[in-house]
């Protein structure tokens, strides 16, 4: 596979970790539910930017994986963006099937809520 450089006007504006990698937080793009984060490289973006499926960057197996090959649910892409300071992408994809590999719709369902102190703006009486 010949790899393409990613476009420089996004690359300039990432600031990848130390092994060249962003943070992808990923979205439904129906309603909005937070499904899974993942992290990208220069080439899994651009993977994900020119074929409409996304691609991660697997920090365990030191490959790159295209959501779903194998479990065949797909992300399809409906909105990339960066954050403020270029070391987030959101994406906001249509999910097909579970996003997680445990089989759950989100990593968030199977990793479970925490204890947190109530928001500033509940009230208390």
């Amino acid at each position: 596979m010949v790899r393409v450089p990613l476009d420089p006007t996004i690359a300039d504006r990432l600031r990848r970790d130390d092994h060249g990698l962003v943070c992808a937080v990923v979205q439904d793009d129906a309603d909005d539910r937070v499904l899974m984060v993942a992290w990208m490289d220069d080439e899994a973006l651009h993977r994900t930017l020119t074929t409409g499926r996304v691609t991660y960057w697997s920090r365990s197996r030191q490959e790159y994986w295209r959501k779903g090959d194998t479990s065949g649910h797909i992300q399809l892409v409906r909105g990339v963006e960066i954050d403020c300071d270029g070391d987030a992408l959101l994406l906001r994809v249509e999910q097909v099937g579970p996003a997680c590999h445990t089989g759950t719709r989100s990593c968030f369902d199977a990793g479970g809520v925490l204890p947190a102190v109530r928001g500033a703006r509940e009230r208390t009486t």
